[in-house]
């Protein structure tokens, strides 16, 4: 019987709840490679969650500037997070509004001509968000209507990646082993509280089981 427990403990802990990428992709798969010149964002943001937008409108850049210190106001200070604006001509005209409307927290990355787009080499569209956990690893694409911030599908994935294994262990987290060592008449509790590598604290629901 312990044994089953312990098994369904672990699969609550890794797993967490609703995991799914609502926008599709290669989930729990690292990115194909891109770069800014001889930047490499995703290289260096290896180790943190980290959430790529791809933007080209003034107002979609205050609303993600306005998500990131919501969540940082609820301890996710660890987050890296970046834009991507698009390849045509006419949003790198617009390039220096979107540097006036985002804060000095969040990178704008203005894409170069003689590199391969990197919307179409992360097969995304306008507005697309990519959540990625502490390895680099895609736990969520969200797209239409899904990537609406404001509609609380963005700032969950985000939420997701940062407390819950969604793609199974990561060498970057701090591992917490759990001992089950049951009593008589003993309940289990009903959370259990994971510290991150930063030192966050995310609290993961757990059934109550009772012998």
């Amino acid at each position: 019987m312990w044994a089953g427990l312990t098994l369904l403990l672990a699969l609550c802990l890794l797993h967490g709840g609703g995991a799914e990428s609502e926008g599709g992709g290669p989930r729990c798969q690292p990115p194909p490679a891109w770069k800014i010149g001889e930047v490499d964002p995703m290289k260096e943001s290896m180790g943190r969650v980290t959430v790529v937008a791809l933007l080209k409108n003034s107002s979609c850049v205050r609303r993600l500037d306005g998500l990131h210190k919501k969540l940082e106001g609820q301890g996710l200070k660890d987050v890296v997070y970046m834009v991507v604006n698009h390849h045509e001509a006419q949003a790198q005209r617009l390039h220096p509004l979107l540097e006036e409307r985002l804060s000095q927290n969040i990178a704008l990355y203005k894409q170069h001509e003689h590199q391969p787009d990197v919307w179409s080499t992360l097969n995304g569209e306008k507005d697309d968000f990519f959540i990625y956990d502490r390895c680099g690893r895609l736990t969520h694409h969200l797209s239409l209507p899904y990537n609406i911030i404001g509609h609380g599908h963005v700032e969950q994935a985000i939420k997701e990646a940062y407390c819950h294994r969604v793609c199974g262990e990561c060498s970057f987290e701090v591992h917490t082993t759990l001992s089950l060592i049951p009593e008589a008449h003993t309940s289990l509790p009903t959370s259990i509280t994971l510290e991150t590598d930063d030192g966050h604290s995310c609290q993961t629901n757990i059934l109550r089981l009772v012998n």
